[in-house]
């Protein structure tokens, strides 16, 4: 059995990954999530409910701010592996508490990489984000394009969580995996997304905030694509470092969005228009050319199949809950 640590393991990706894992029944699998109030903890929770009947799955109540909590995790079992995920997420949270993304995002990156210095860990895949590119004029983004213009301090937080990787990379030898997540959607999603909540909202019959004239768009990808290529970047061993996209490398308009939400509950939105918010990107839209030569990604799932899949688990979850 191969030991890897998952942190914030109980969150919307990092559950799937933990599933993931689980299944394939090679792994003991630690996970430390400090289940923040950012949304509600319960729903993390319910999302451990399932593992933690596991064996080969622990789970640890701790905040990767904490480098006293993070020594004994790293006392008690010697990792292989960390799949960091735990972030304070979100962009435009991050303006109006820069302190706390900044402690989290970079401090905390800085805490694991520490110990995974000191511990001899072979593996470090880091969860960054297409934010990272700002307003990029070029189309698709790729790994080459400069990312020296973030437009939020989650954006910079992440950014400055790669230039760590690369600096404990060459200095220490850790191989290090950035991968830069576009917009990921699926059962578990967070409530504050827009996925979740515009099919709450609609479902409600309630108005959805729609920033600016809905014509931005964003490259959705489904989570079963997204834990294939974090699958495949646990195993990648060709070089100490890179930065890879995983998206679907497709965008698709707020509007067409708002319309496949619409027509997979059979209800009309109520459209509440606000003014652009700052932080916000215009466009998102990944080059997957690297994914797909280095780890073998091939995402499947288009959005019209991926809204369809959200939907039924979301109606699973309202009628699990009346």
């Amino acid at each position: 059995m191969k030991n890897i640590l998952i942190t914030g393991g109980a969150g919307f990706i990092g559950s799937h990954l933990v599933d993931q894992l689980l299944a394939e029944g090679e792994w003991t699998i630690t996970v430390v999530d400090d289940f923040n109030d950012f949304y509600a903890p319960q729903i993390k929770r319910e999302n451990v409910r399932a593992h933690e009947e596991n064996p080969a799955y622990n789970l640890i109540e701790a905040d990767i701010r904490a480098q006293s909590a993070l020594t004994q995790v790293f006392n008690q079992t010697r990792f292989e592996t960390i799949v960091h995920l735990a972030a304070r997420a979100g962009v435009r949270p991050s303006l109006k508490d820069p302190q706390l993304y900044t402690e989290t995002n970079i401090n905390g990156t800085l805490n694991l990489l520490e110990q995974a210095r000191r511990h001899g860990v072979k593996q470090f895949v880091f969860g960054s984000s297409s934010s990272v590119y700002g307003i990029n004029a070029k189309v698709p983004f790729s790994e080459e394009d400069p990312i020296r213009r973030p437009i939020s301090p989650y954006a910079t937080t992440k950014a400055a969580g790669e230039l760590l990787c690369h600096t404990y990379s060459h200095l220490y030898g850790l191989r290090s995996v950035c991968l830069r997540f576009f917009t990921v959607y699926g059962a578990r999603q967070r409530p504050d997304l827009a996925i979740h909540k515009f099919a709450r909202l609609i479902s409600q019959g309630k108005p959805i905030p729609v920033f600016g004239d809905g014509r931005t768009r964003r490259d959705y990808t489904y989570i079963d694509d997204i834990i294939a290529g974090v699958r495949a970047a646990i195993d990648f061993d060709q070089s100490n470092y890179e930065v890879i996209n995983l998206g679907e490398s497709r965008t698709v308009e707020l509007k067409e969005l708002i319309s496949l939400v619409e027509r997979e509950l059979g209800q009309k939105a109520i459209i509440d228009s606000q003014p652009l918010q700052p932080g916000d990107v215009p466009q998102t839209f990944a080059d997957i050319t690297k994914a797909r030569r280095l780890l073998g990604y091939n995402p499947r799932t288009q959005i019209e199949e991926g809204i369809h899949r959200f939907i039924e688990w979301f109606r699973a979850q309202q009628n699990n809950q009346a």
